[in-house]
């Protein structure tokens, strides 16, 4: 396991400086979460992670690194808000799409690695979805998809996980039997969350961060205390969802 560390990170879109000197640490083997208000800037720090912002038409600066030397490309896997799956593809096909495009063997699941059909079937399993695997993404729930999509995520077995608000769309109770899920199956990666919702932030979090202001910074790590999914019915918890939450209702007269 590695340390991810952002260096005095910038990005601006012509006049519009987005965030600037931004310095971010992320432990390795815990969850980093990070709040904010819509538009300002959260998902876009994420792709800069990822190494997915387009600098044809921006203003990219600082740096990304690992504490082991070694560079983060390839060694990442991203799972976002939308699902993502491929409505002509069957579960099975969703999960393998990285494997499939790394091996030029998108179309012809034949040709597939028995290791790596195991290992998708075990993915599968360890969801509670094995049963779906020749199933269309059309006949399933919006959670039974979501599961899909951790399961893809599992697949591509990569030290570090970016989440883009991934349970975001889901109800209630959904929602939290998948973060329990995600943190017991994402055990010992390192995992960097997006989210709007102060308490998601809080029972998964080693650390959370609060993205505010025009440009944006970080505001120092709040710290809950306990391991990872914690309990709502955890007082100390309940009452750093309070101050997260004025903190979020008043951002903009801190900007």
């Amino acid at each position: 396991m590695f340390d991810v560390h952002l260096h005095k990170v910038g990005l601006a879109y012509g006049d519009l400086q987005v965030f600037q000197q931004l310095d971010l640490s992320l432990k390795a083997g815990q969850w980093t979460c990070l709040l904010g208000g819509s538009g300002v800037g959260k998902t876009t720090l994420l792709r800069m992670v990822a190494g997915l912002v387009d600098q044809s038409d921006i203003r990219v600066e600082g740096r990304v690194t690992c504490d082991d030397g070694q560079p983060l490309a390839g060694r990442i896997a991203w799972m976002s808000q939308q699902d993502s799956l491929l409505p002509w593809a069957t579960v099975l096909d969703n999960i393998t799409i990285g494997e499939r495009l790394r091996t030029r063997k998108f179309l012809r699941r034949s040709r597939l690695s028995s290791e790596a059909l195991d290992r998708a079937h075990h993915m599968l399993e360890l969801v509670g979805l094995d049963e779906k695997a020749r199933v269309l993404p059309q006949n399933l729930s919006g959670g039974q998809r979501q599961r899909v999509a951790l399961a893809r995520t599992l697949f591509e077995d990569r030290p570090v996980v970016l989440m883009d608000e991934p349970f975001g769309a889901l109800d209630a109770i959904t929602r939290l039997n998948l973060q329990d899920m995600a943190c017991d199956l994402l055990a010992g990666k390192t995992v960097m969350l997006i989210t709007h919702d102060p308490l998601e932030a809080l029972r998964l979090g080693h650390a959370v961060y609060h993205l505010r202001g025009h440009p944006a910074q970080l505001t120092d790590a709040i710290t809950p205390p306990g391991k990872i999914p914690r309990s709502l019915d955890n007082a100390e918890l309940m009452t750093l969802q309070g101050v997260l939450l004025d903190r979020l209702r008043h951002e903009e007269s801190v900007a």
